[in-house]
C-alpha cells in the first residue's frame, strides 16, 4: 500500500515537473518570440522611402538637406527644426496639414520601428493621452491624442499620426499633424512625400538612434517664423516651395 502511494506520488511529482517544464518552455518561447518581433530585419520597401544607394539622382525633384532629400510639391512650405545647434528634422507644411521628417541611425540587420512605437505609445499614455496602433497606408502606425495646453490656458488634445519605416542602417519617422491626422484620407500627398523621401545615412559609424544631421541647401536662408520675405524669382524655393524656416526645437525619441 505504501509502495503504491509512493508510486502515485512520484507520478504526480513527475507530472508536475513536466508541467513546470512545459510552462518554462512556453514562457521562454514567448520571450524569444517577443524579442524576434522587436528585432525583425527591415521589411522590403518597394514604394519607398528610399536609401541613397537606390536612387540614381536623389536631387531630382527633391530639396537637398544633406541627410534627407525631401520631395518638392507646389504650394508647400518647408521648415527645418533644431536640437541645440544641429538641424535634425524637416517639416513639410501643406495647406492645413504637416508632416515632420526625422531620420535616425539604426542597427545593420535590425529594424527599430516596433520598439520605437512601443516607447512613443507608453510616453503618450503616461501623459494621459490616447493611442491606437493601426495598419495604415504606410504600414503600422500610431494614431494618438496627445495632451496639450490650448491658447486660452485650458487643457486639450492634439491629434497626430506617427509613421515609420526601417531602412538599411537607418529609420525614418514621420509625424503627421493637422487635417492629415484628423482625417487620414486627406493625407495622401503628405504620405507620398514621406514615401518619396531619400535618406542619406553615410558610411561613418553612428550609434543606433543617433539623429542623422541635416543641413540647409546652399541657396536657402533662415527666416524667423512669422516673417514674410519677398520672392525675387532667383531662389529655387520660389514658385512652389516656401523659404526654409526655423521651427520649434524638438526632442528626439530615445
Amino acid at each position: 500500500m505504501f509502495g503504491r502511494r509512493k508510486k502515485k506520488g512520484a507520478a504526480e511529482d513527475a507530472a508536475g515537473e513536466a508541467e513546470q517544464v512545459v510552462d518554462s518552455v512556453d514562457t521562454e518561447a514567448d520571450d524569444e518570440g517577443e524579442r524576434e518581433r522587436v528585432r525583425l530585419e527591415p521589411a522590403p520597401r518597394p514604394d519607398g522611402p528610399w536609401d541613397s544607394s537606390e536612387v540614381r539622382d536623389p536631387a531630382e525633384g527633391r530639396v537637398d538637406l544633406g541627410g534627407l532629400f525631401v520631395p518638392g510639391v507646389d504650394g508647400m512650405e518647408l521648415r527645418v527644426e533644431v536640437a541645440g545647434d544641429a538641424i535634425v528634422a524637416a517639416t513639410v507644411v501643406l495647406q492645413d496639414s504637416a508632416v515632420q521628417l526625422q531620420a535616425f541611425a539604426a542597427p545593420k540587420r535590425e529594424g527599430i520601428w516596433v520598439e520605437v512605437r512601443e516607447e512613443i505609445a507608453s510616453g503618450i499614455t503616461q501623459q494621459g493621452g490616447i493611442v491606437d496602433e493601426v495598419e495604415g497606408p504606410l504600414g503600422w502606425e500610431l494614431r494618438a491624442q496627445v495632451p496639450v495646453q490650448l491658447p486660452d490656458g485650458t487643457g486639450g488634445y492634439q491629434v497626430v499620426r506617427f509613421v515609420g519605416v526601417d531602412g538599411p542602417r537607418w529609420f525614418l519617422r514621420g509625424v503627421i499633424s493637422g487635417q492629415g491626422a484628423v482625417q487620414p484620407q486627406a493625407a495622401g500627398l503628405l504620405e507620398e512625400i514621406f514615401r518619396d523621401t531619400v535618406v542619406v545615412r553615410g558610411e561613418g559609424p553612428m550609434a543606433p538612434r543617433d539623429p542623422i544631421v541635416l543641413k540647409l541647401p546652399n541657396d536657402a536662408q533662415m527666416v524667423p517664423e512669422g516673417v514674410q520675405q519677398d520672392d525675387d524669382g532667383q531662389s529655387r524655393f520660389a514658385g512652389g516651395l516656401g523659404q526654409l524656416q526655423r521651427g520649434p526645437e524638438i526632442t528626439e525619441v530615445r
